[in-house]
């Protein structure tokens, strides 16, 4: 998959205890990109931007329990 000139960053609900951490790339037309970012190298998840709005909303109003 090309990944060049991805912009990557943490995503706003990863936790700031070097555990559990989501990198996101949404600056590339027609998809967006998702890695873990303990393991870069272990793969990426591309979705379009529609299903990643669905995915955000969705869990945007649960509980950090």
């Amino acid at each position: 998959m090309e990944m060049t000139g991805a912009r990557w960053r943490t995503a706003t609900r990863s936790s700031n205890n070097g555990g559990d951490c989501v990198e996101v790339a949404d600056n590339l037309p027609g998809r967006v990109l998702v890695r873990d970012s303990k393991a870069r190298d272990g793969g990426t998840l591309a979705v379009t931007p529609t299903a990643w709005r669905a995915f955000v909303a969705a869990t945007a109003h649960r509980s950090t329990d």
